[in-house]
């Protein structure tokens, strides 16, 4: 939903405590509209964590880059809280453009994760992930559940593979050192993601426990 749905003074407060980050919610602003999201559920959160987890093993504990979960992105250094999208999962690599400003980043992150909710926007973000130069993006859908990647094409953020049980490809980023692929699995499918050394491999799924382990 959108702001016309709250009252002057409840935004007002949503705003404050987004911009003093006392509490973190997913609520974002379109081109000054405020846009309110409900909180992830329960297995999106676990696909976010797992994920995140592998990424720090990766980038973040390897001193490679810095990875942030539901970041304020900002096209703007000022006045950013009029414009900014919160990715699922952001990856800034040693060297970005981007600068990170303390209550937000402006620019863009080299690759960014959305896990998709029932009725959610995520979708109509490209324009504004392109605008900001975001390298790469994954989609991971689960309604059916298939796995997406975009890359940063002339302006544009472009497919350039999806991944899904019937096809399982293997999705290769440019940008970070990792290949995704989805695979069978139960209660739900996993997501396996490789190294380029060829021997890292990860499966993020229910247990957190072999994330950690490389077999």
């Amino acid at each position: 939903m959108t702001t016309p749905l709250l009252t002057r003074d409840a935004l007002a407060e949503r705003v404050r405590s987004v911009m003093e980050s006392e509490y973190h919610n997913r609520d974002e602003v379109w081109d000054g509209v405020w846009v309110v999201s409900p909180n992830p559920n329960d297995e999106h959160n676990d696909v976010e964590m797992n994920l995140g987890t592998i990424f720090n093993v990766v980038l973040g504990w390897t001193g490679l880059g810095r990875v942030r979960s539901g970041p304020n992105v900002s096209d703007r250094a000022e006045q950013w809280e009029h414009n900014f999208r919160c990715p699922d999962l952001a990856v800034f690599l040693q060297g970005t453009t981007a600068r990170n400003l303390g209550v937000h980043w402006q620019g863009d992150p080299d690759f960014a994760v959305e896990v998709i909710s029932p009725n959610d926007r995520s979708r109509k973000k490209f324009d504004f992930y392109a605008q900001v130069n975001t390298r790469e993006l994954l989609i991971v859908d689960r309604d059916p559940w298939v796995l997406e990647l975009y890359r940063l094409e002339e302006g544009v953020l472009k497919l350039v593979g999806k991944s899904s049980l019937d096809r399982p490809d293997l999705l290769v980023s440019q940008v970070l050192p990792l290949s995704f692929r989805l695979v069978a699995g139960a209660p739900r499918p996993r997501i396996e993601v490789v190294h380029s050394d060829g021997v890292q491999r990860w499966s993020a799924g229910e247990q957190p426990s072999p994330l950690l382990i490389a077999v």
